[in-house]
């Protein structure tokens, strides 16, 4: 019989919400550890945003897949989906709002970071009610996301020099606050 998935999903907007803003601090609080700096904010630029995202879905995606993960054979693939698509929502609803209205107060950008966790639940739950979602290799969704854990790591120490990763206070790039 399969679990309740919209009552983990709502756990899951939950924990995503605390444990969000949790790693948005954790830096500073942990005098900028470098093991710290791999899965929290960094700074204040969109990218290191995105991450505040990131990590808590994918970590309670492994929290939940113990108790619903086999109730659902796309459990992976649609954990894959709901992840990617709220970590692109946060650069997609920045820029646009930034672009409509000039500016984002940090309202703005603390309700884009709930925005887009509340559509990523959503959809997730959508898709695994739906089960219209092929799963051919759950170890391949989730290869993916570790690679995205890796790229968010490396991309922390070594970001491009794009607005996406510029912290729009001090103008600096990265954990190394490159200018």
């Amino acid at each position: 019989m399969k679990k309740s998935v919209f009552i983990w999903q709502i756990l899951g907007f939950i924990f995503t919400g605390v444990a969000g803003v949790v790693l948005h601090f954790l830096f500073d609080w942990t005098n900028q550890s470098i093991i710290v700096a791999l899965f929290s904010a960094v700074n204040e630029s969109i990218w290191e945003h995105m991450k505040l995202l990131f990590f808590p879905m994918f970590v309670f995606a492994i929290i939940e897949s113990r108790y619903i993960g086999n109730d659902y054979k796309s459990f992976w693939c649609v954990k894959l989906i709901g992840i990617v698509l709220g970590v692109a929502l946060i650069p997609i609803l920045y820029y646009t709002i930034n672009g409509i209205f000039g500016s984002t107060p940090d309202f703005v950008n603390i309700a884009i970071f709930y925005v887009a966790s509340a559509i990523s639940y959503i959809t997730e739950t959508w898709l695994m009610k739906k089960d219209i979602i092929n799963c051919e290799s759950p170890k391949i969704a989730i290869g993916i996301l570790v690679l995205i854990s890796a790229v968010f790591a490396v991309l922390t120490f070594t970001p491009p020099k794009i607005p996406l990763f510029e912290d729009p206070i001090t103008n600096t790039y990265g954990y190394y606050q490159i200018m």
